[in-house]
Formats: C-alpha cells, structure tokens, sequence
C-alpha cells in the first residue's frame, strides 16, 4: 500500500512483545514512521510455547509469514485433558469443526524470531527505556528517568498485562493480578507419542500439568515440547525453596508417561514462572493514545488465546487506519470491532478458570463430571471448540476466515509420526490482489 507523504504517521509502540512486533510490521509496511520503546536491556522472547489458533495463523498468511511459521511450528489437531485415573475431561478436535483447520504449537522463541526478522530496518527500536506515562493528549510519552519523548501522531500501549499506560485511556474497570501462575519449560520432544496434540492431566483443580508440542526454532533443530504445571503465585518461593525432587516424584506419579521426558530438570532455575492478570479498560482508547495486547485485555491462560488475541489486534488497527478519515475515528473503529471478538472470551475466561485452577474441589469434580458428556453435545460441543479455537464472535457469530488462507491450511495436509510438522511448500503468500478480509 503506498501512502501519500500527509498520510504517515509517526506511531511509538510501547513493548515488544507479539502485539508490539506485529504491529510494528504491519504499520511500518504501511509507510509509517514507527519507533519502539522497550524496557527490558536486549530484545528476546518470554515464555516457552505458545499454541496458535486458526484466526492467529490466518493473521501471519496476511503479513506473508504463516509459511515461514509452518517451518517451525508443530500442527496440533487435538485438544485433550484427563484425570490421573485417564477419565477423559475434554477431547476436541479441530476437525469436528471444520476438516481444514487445526493449530500451530510453537516455541516463544520461534515466533520472536519470525517477527523480529520481518520487521523493517528503519523502525527504531529503544531497548532500556521503561514508559511510565503518557500525555493527555496521546501525543508524548514520559520514561522512567522523566525523559520526554514525542511528539507522535499516535502511541500504542503494548506493555503486557501490567501496562502502565492502560491508566491513560481511563480508570479501568477491573485490574487485579490472578492467584493461580504456571511453571513452564521446553523438553525435546524425544518419542513423545502424541506429537499433534495438547495434553493435559489434572487433579481437581488444584493441579494441571500439560505439554504442548512446539516444533522448533531458528538456530536450533530439535523438537521440542512445552511443559507447564500450575501452582498458585503465592507459593513460588516455597516451591523453589524445597527442591525440584519431590515435585518430580509428584509428577512421575501423577503422569508416570512423564518419567523419561523429565529427566533433564534438574534445577528450580531451570523452570519460568509465569503470572497472569485479570484486566478490562473501560476504553481501549483515548485521544491518540491506544491499547493493544494484554495492555488491553489481559486474561487467565487458559483459553489459550493472549498471541492470537494480540496479532488479531495488530491486524485490526492497521485496517482502521487504512480506512478512516482521522486517526482518531480510526481509533474509535478499532475498539468497537476488538470489543465485538474480546467481550465473550473475557467472559469464559473469568468463569471457567475456577474449574481449572483453584482450591475448589467440587468445581473440580463438577467438570470431571459434566466437561466431557457437555462437549459430546451437538451444540455445546460446537461452541465449545469455536472458543478453544478463537473462532467465537460474541455471544452467537462466527468468524469468517478467507476461503484461500482455508485453503493453505487443507494443501498442508496432515502429517503423519515422523514429519508432524506442516509442509511449508504448500503455502503461497498472500498476494495484494487477493483483497482485504474483515478482521473479526
């Protein structure tokens, strides 16, 4: 899209993380003057995998990267979780939904990498710079050192779910961190025997444990799966403090399928930890001030959706920019069409992670009892996996994915054991005169 000189914006993006990156793609491409602000000292990824739903794939085919995704990435075509006694809890599979679809697991690394390497060479990017505030106006920002910075014609807050500029589009209605976190790491994969699914085990809801395969990642051809075990926030330090021997013994005897894949942890520093909030903005903009990513609408893990999520809102804002008039009807535009997508998964969000984390042992078994027999339903099961995979709109639309990026996906086919990642051969780029699709 080439864009009059009058047309350009200059846009600074707080964060670097999937939301930040991908909106620093699409606008740069767009022929906007694009800086980043990000506080950590270098520039890399945060977290072990992450499982990308059909509509954050279809968002990587529009920025001509799913191929380059596909390379690395691990096709998932099963969502299971059980009981230690192997009562099936959950079981859907994407094919139920719709024979082309499926999910991509992918290493943090992977996609930082696919992202960073697509980003244009003339975005500036300031590494040690924490943004603390804006101006009223949208137009300044403000480091911690009491540095200026600006004036821009647009700034998106990208700073994860402990934004400190979602203050500056309005008092929020909600903003509080969750009890539950995770522990996480990368195992390979070795002869893992489910290496297109995402399996979890749980005990009530006070224990989970999960691996997602995750494919690989530039620079390192093993294949690898991401381990993750939850465990209330408040009791990390005490969790560390007694050694990783017993949580193994405890794991080995919850998943005895684990043994061998675990034999590699040895140290607690060897495991992230990962903590979540729970956030909604009464506005996601003000003036020229935006929120994008977690900044937005930060949630609980276990919908799975914070990546897609963030590339949909890139995805989004690029598109209202191209269309309005002014930037801030563009901005008005953006939130209006985010909040139509966002509004129901906060909503299962919030109400279905007591189920899943928590010291409740009746929702516990209340879900070891109805989970299961619920998705077996026709109409349950439907919506179900329209919420797992990202394809829910509101309380009762679907989101439309374009019949050509369907199409990429039922040439990739489905691997068998020894190649389960996809064929990247079988991904053409989207091409301009492909057209524009609406961004749900």
């Amino acid at each position: 899209m080439h864009r009059r000189q009058a047309d350009r914006l200059h846009v600074a993006i707080v964060g670097y993380g999937t939301a930040g990156q991908a909106a620093a793609i699409l606008l740069s491409r767009d022929g906007h003057r694009v800086e980043v602000f990000e506080r950590s000292p270098s520039l890399g990824p945060v977290g072990a995998g992450v499982l990308l739903q059909p509509v954050g794939l279809r968002v990587l085919w529009e920025m001509d990267l799913l191929g380059t995704a596909l390379v690395h990435g691990r096709r998932v075509d099963r969502l299971y979780g059980e009981t230690p006694s192997g009562r099936s809890v959950m079981d859907m599979h994407y094919a139920n939904l719709d024979p082309r679809m499926c999910g991509l697991g992918m290493q943090r690394g992977a996609l930082f990498s696919i992202l960073a390497a697509a980003l244009d060479a003339e975005v500036q990017v300031h590494c040690a710079r924490r943004i603390v505030s804006c101006s009223d106006d949208g137009r300044r920002i403000v480091d911690d050192t009491g540095r200026n910075h600006g004036p821009f014609d647009l700034v998106l807050g990208a700073d994860g779910s402990a934004s400190l500029l979602r203050a500056g589009a309005g008092p929020p209605k909600l903003d509080r961190p969750y009890p539950w976190g995770a522990l996480w790491c990368l195992l390979e994969e070795g002869d893992w025997a489910f290496p297109c699914e995402l399996r979890q085990r749980y005990v009530m809801a006070r224990k989970m444990v999960g691996l997602l395969p995750v494919g690989t990642r530039p620079g390192d051809p093993t294949p690898r799966l991401s381990f993750f075990w939850s465990l209330p926030t408040g009791r990390f330090e005490a969790w560390s403090a007694a050694g990783v021997s017993p949580w193994l013994d405890e794991i080995r005897a919850l998943w005895p399928e684990l043994r061998g894949l675990l034999d590699g942890i040895g140290d607690a520093v060897q495991l992230s930890r990962a903590s979540y909030r729970d956030a909604i903005p009464r506005r996601w903009q003000r003036n020229r001030l935006a929120l994008i990513g977690d900044a937005a609408h930060a949630m609980s893990p276990q919908l799975g959706q914070g990546v897609n999520m963030a590339l949909l809102d890139a995805l989004a804002l690029r598109d209202a920019l191209r269309e309005a008039p002014s930037v801030e009807l563009a901005l008005a535009g953006y939130e209006q069409v985010r909040l139509r997508h966002v509004r129901a998964y906060q909503f299962w969000s919030r109400w279905l992670t007591p189920l899943f984390q928590s010291d409740l042992d009746a929702l516990g078994a209340l879900r070891d009892l109805a989970f299961h027999r619920l998705g077996r339903l026709w109409g349950m099961r439907g919506l179900m996996l329209r919420v797992l995979s990202g394809t829910q709109l509101g309380w009762l639309g679907k989101v439309a994915l374009p019949e050509p990026f369907l199409g990429v996906l039922t040439q990739a086919g489905r691997p068998g054991r020894a190649g389960s990642r996809l064929d990247s051969s079988a991904v053409p780029n989207r091409r301009e005169g492909d057209g524009q699709f609406p961004t749900p």
